[in-house]
């Protein structure tokens, strides 16, 4: 399993800030990628894919705080079905 952040485009002013605050790697989509709207992102958007790149699923942060461990344990689950 890995995990990366997108940075949408548009919002380049940021990476160092973000870059900063976290420990996994940070991609910068670009107009000709455009990975924001190919998968519908919303902000704080969790999106998981198969062994294959292809979207099985999508979790908001914003609307499950991890700080809640039902939610951590929920995430956690989807990460693991995932990744099997």
């Amino acid at each position: 399993m890995r995990l990366f952040a997108v940075n949408a485009v548009g919002l380049e002013g940021a990476l160092d800030v973000m870059a900063a605050g976290g420990d996994i790697p940070l991609l910068q989509d670009i107009l000709t990628v455009d990975v924001w709207h190919t998968w519908a992102v919303t902000y704080r958007d969790v999106v998981i894919l198969d062994g294959e790149n292809k979207k099985v699923g999508v979790y908001n942060l914003t609307s499950h705080d991890l700080g809640n461990e039902a939610n951590y344990a929920e995430l956690k689950a989807l990460l693991l079905d995932a990744a099997r």
